[in-house]
């Protein structure tokens, strides 16, 4: 089946829609923004009508824009955002948690002395980023009526009355048997999830149902491809085999190193879970999280540092270096390898002569130093080196993070051209659900990189500076002033 297909990335600050045509790119773009709100206790959450609302407004602009019909449609989601609903009507049972929260750190604690056990059968540590505390906190605080489930399979109800997910998101829960790629009675039973109505666990790339929610104008269209956003940004640049890694710099960074299809179970701090799962064949990857990159960004421009994001590379290049600044930018706490959601970021080495400039580079160098410790401990678990890092996402069009980036990893950086690999990844999935005879590479976009940074620091200098973010981060661990 040739022709274009609507993809859809439903993210944490907006929906993205894309249409697609294999031959001749990229016909039709829309976007809406989506407004979680930030409250005390580090609750995040957000309005679930208003992600729904996001999916058609951004589809619906992508499609007037293209002014052609579309053989398929292919659907990214946030991955541990979660809410309570009806089944029978689709309605909303509370807002949806989203994945930054931290409401459920007391189910965790709980669960804290079958830690090792669920992380060697789910491959995720116990945290509230994930999603099945988030569930287990509903059930215990706000209702015990329909079902709790992540934010994809709640639209794709609405959208198609079909009620899966898919291996990818289900992976993302910590209610998924790593190995099976099935749900584990033995993790529901631990989270007091038992009996749950759970969706169907499908293939990344496979007929769901079909939706003509997208308005009169548009026939209907078959949901084809269902992904959570950092595996599909993963197959769109083409990480499919060991050996490479991709990061995509949006509200967090993402780290994901593929792992072929035997789950790495790593001893450094990241993650394990599945990348995609087509025709029956389970993929898996390593997965390492920086909970705050555009989101760190945004802080520096609500306190009047940077106009916006765009400044990123005016005020920062208007000074060497960091000016003995150093930045932890865990403004909502420390993911992988350290995992403690309950730390805040720290800033140190101020003086009056501290410039916004020096607080722009210490917070280029505080993301670059997460990413790199990611990438460290991806290699330490593969027991091989990262030959280059492609990356993707909104940040990366600022040169100065992306030199940043180069210098303290010490490998080239490679910049994608695709700036919305997530939803282009998924409409690749979009596409092979379609058409199965198509396969994978044949599906997938051009990957060539944009641009390339090499290091311009030495390794020596690299190492200093890393040391010295290191030196601030244990300050965290131990509870003290660096």
């Amino acid at each position: 089946m040739t022709g274009p297909v609507l993809a859809v990335d439903q993210g944490t600050s907006g929906t993205k829609a894309l249409v697609v045509c294999p031959e001749r790119g990229v016909l039709g773009t829309g976007f809406a923004a989506v407004r979680p709100r930030h409250l005390p206790g580090g609750r995040v959450e957000v309005d679930p009508a208003e992600l729904y609302g996001s999916v058609l407004e951004a589809g619906r602009r992508a499609l007037a824009e293209a002014r052609e019909p579309v053989v398929a449609f292919g659907l990214a989601n946030q991955g541990e955002t979660v809410l309570a609903w009806d089944p029978a009507t689709g309605r909303p049972l509370t807002d949806a948690i989203v994945w930054q929260d931290r409401r459920a750190e007391d189910v965790c604690a709980e669960l804290a002395p079958h830690a090792d056990e669920l992380r060697e059968l789910t491959g995720l540590p116990v945290d509230p980023y994930f999603a099945a505390p988030k569930m287990a906190w509903i059930r215990r605080r706000l209702t015990r009526e329909g079902v709790v489930t992540t934010s994809d399979a709640w639209l794709v109800r609405r959208l198609t009355g079909a009620f899966v997910t898919d291996a990818a998101t289900a992976g993302r829960t910590q209610l998924l048997d790593l190995d099976r790629a099935a749900w584990s009675p033995r993790a529901l039973d631990l989270y007091g999830l038992s009996g749950e109505r759970l969706p169907d666990v499908v293939d990344n790339a496979r007929l769901v149902g079909a939706t003509r929610a997208f308005g009169p104008e548009a026939p209907e269209i078959p949901l084809t491809g269902l992904a959570v956003d950092q595996q599909a940004a993963l197959l769109a640049q083409r990480v499919t085999a060991p050996g490479t890694a991709k990061c995509t710099y949006g509200t967090g960074a993402f780290l994901l190193a593929h792992t072929g299809e035997s789950p790495g179970r790593g001893t450094s701090g990241l993650v394990s879970c599945v990348a995609w799962r087509l025709a029956d064949r389970t993929q898996y990857c390593l997965d390492g999280q920086v909970f705050a990159a555009a989101s760190a960004v945004r802080w520096l421009t609500d306190l009047g540092v940077l106009r916006d994001a765009a400044d990123l590379d005016a005020v920062g290049g208007g000074v060497p270096d960091s000016g003995g600044v150093t930045f932890v930018p865990a403004l909502a706490g420390l993911a992988a390898p350290w995992w403690r959601g309950d730390l805040r970021g720290s800033l140190t080495g101020l003086g009056l002569d501290t410039t916004p400039g020096h607080l722009v580079r210490a917070l280029c160098e505080g993301i670059a130093a997460q990413v790199v410790a990611l990438a460290d401990a991806a290699e330490a678990d593969l027991g091989t080196a990262l030959t280059a890092l492609r990356v993707d996402g909104g940040l990366t069009r600022s040169e100065l993070l992306m030199q940043t980036q180069a210098d303290l990893l010490q490998r080239p950086v490679e910049v994608s051209a695709l700036p919305d690999a997530t939803a282009l990844g998924v409409g690749a999935l979009a596409r092979l659900g379609a058409d199965p005879g198509l396969g994978v590479e044949a599906a997938l976009p051009d990957a060539a990189p944009a641009a390339v940074y090499e290091p311009l620091l030495t390794a020596d200098e690299a190492a200093e500076r890393l040391a010295r973010f290191r030196t601030a981060v244990g300050a965290l661990l131990e509870g003290r002033a660096a």
